[in-house]
């Protein structure tokens, strides 16, 4: 009996199985990239360029050192696509949909790790949320790719045109940002282009909103029926991405080396997606390092904010941002419980949104502090820009990414796999958890705060 409850202690929990996993995935990624055959030179990219193109790819963050169009050759690029695909989905998605193909079981230690992997209340369902996920993301992946390969033949011949439209529509989808353009453009030739706007944006906001939301959505379709979760992400959704705009569109009117000099439409087309990329897309169609100094902190607010639980986005997410200003309002008005939608919620809830915020936002400073020893010379704006990015696992950057030192490379790459797994998971993961209750309950003490 003593041997098999050490062997039970010593079994990872579900959330050191991820990190594990990820770190894994990343490592084999980075082994590919390093090969000769990987880039258009035949010479290796180096195992540091490697290790974080592979992290940027499989955090879907987007952040590159080395131009993914013109530096990396077509097995390269298959193997970017396929990193950020898995790292979409998450890696126990990509392993379940190969035990459906094998007609394998799945074990209750493998749904526990499902759940934690796809933030689920229960148990229950998670096998057939899996199926549901892997069904809708290669469906939307398929029309995406459909609707951008026409539009791309326009411009390219039809071979390129078939793999720029699946590698843009999963690299919008999983919210990588990882683009073919080349030459660090990103999408800005098609800053005017309303059918790459509009396609790239909705594969965008569809992959942030979290899969629980999708599958709500589709089968209810009514706002009445949606349960509190989905009203609550698709009500911060719409107040990040209406007010985004209508602030970009402020700070950048008049800037003449962004949307100054645009039309109305392109003005507005500009500022919309300018709205949502930031939701850790990483796709620009306004020059990154023209913007203004407020559209600057403002699209670093919004990074740090980034998706929601349970998508392919990055970021404290939507969900965890709106239950600290519930918090805070409670605290202002003087209510006792949080309340939304006419019911209260609960203080583990609310302590988890806090802790999430708190460690994302120590997480944040600390690597900023590190780059600004590190990186000398660099912008302080540039150093936080791409730290946040880096956190939220966005991939917009100010320009510095392939000036980072050997060191500053490293702490990136270990920024964006906190980013991605989650800062929760990471703690949870490294921390030992005493899950019985304690015997002895101490007596209320009070602290002044504030």
């Amino acid at each position: 009996m003593e041997v098999q409850k050490d062997i039970r202690k010593r079994e990872l929990n579900p959330a050191q199985v991820l990190v594990l996993g990820f770190a894994g995935i990343i490592l084999f990624g980075a082994l590919l990239l390093n090969l000769p055959i990987a880039t258009q030179s035949g010479q290796s990219v180096g195992f540091v360029n490697a290790i974080f193109t592979a992290t940027s790819a499989v955090c879907v963050t987007g952040l590159v050192v080395v131009d993914t169009g013109t530096y990396w050759s077509v097995f390269g690029k298959v193997v970017i696509l396929m990193l950020i695909q898995i790292g979409g989905l998450g890696f126990m998605t990509m392993a379940t949909s190969a035990a459906f193909v094998l007609g394998r079981r799945i074990s209750l230690r493998g749904r526990l790790i499902m759940q934690e992997a796809l933030n689920q209340f229960s148990l229950s369902g998670v096998v057939r949320l899996t199926k549901y996920i892997l069904y809708t993301t290669f469906a939307i992946e398929g029309i995406g790719a459909l609707i951008l390969t026409f539009r791309f033949a326009e411009t390219y011949e039809l071979p390129k045109a078939i793999f720029y439209g699946i590698f843009h529509s999963i690299s919008a989808f999983s919210n990588a940002g990882f683009d073919l353009i080349g030459n660090g453009q990103s999408l800005t030739p098609f800053a005017e282009d309303p059918v790459i706007n509009f396609v790239i944006m909705g594969l965008i906001i569809i992959g942030g909103i979290g899969f629980t939301v999708i599958l709500d959505v589709v089968q209810n379709r009514r706002y009445k029926k949606f349960s509190l979760h989905t009203k609550f992400v698709l009500l911060i959704t719409a107040i990040l991405l209406v007010g985004g705009f209508f602030l970009v569109l402020l700070f950048e009117w008049n800037n003449p080396n962004t949307i100054g000099n645009m039309g109305f439409g392109g003005k507005v087309l500009g500022s919309m997606f300018h709205s949502v990329t930031p939701r850790t897309a990483g796709f620009n169609t306004l020059p990154m390092d023209q913007l203004t100094t407020p559209t600057k902190f403002l699209t670093i607010i919004l990074m740090f904010i980034g998706g929601s639980p349970g998508s392919t986005a990055g970021g404290i997410k939507t969900a965890t941002f709106g239950l600290v200003i519930l918090t805070i309002m409670s605290v202002i008005t003087g209510k006792e419980d949080v309340e939304f939608s006419y019911r209260r919620l609960s203080t583990v809830t609310i302590n988890r949104a806090l802790a999430v915020m708190s460690i994302g936002l120590f997480i944040v400073i600390l690597i900023t502090l590190v780059l600004s020893y590190t990186e000398v010379g660099q912008d302080f704006m540039d150093i936080f820009f791409e730290s946040v990015s880096a956190f939220a696992t966005v991939g917009l950057s100010l320009g510095i990414s392939s000036q980072l030192t050997v060191m500053g490379k490293i702490i990136i790459s270990i920024t964006m796999f906190f980013g991605r797994v989650g800062p929760l998971t990471i703690v949870v993961a490294l921390a030992q958890r005493d899950t019985k209750k304690p015997l002895i309950r101490y007596p209320k003490g009070r602290i002044m705060v504030g």
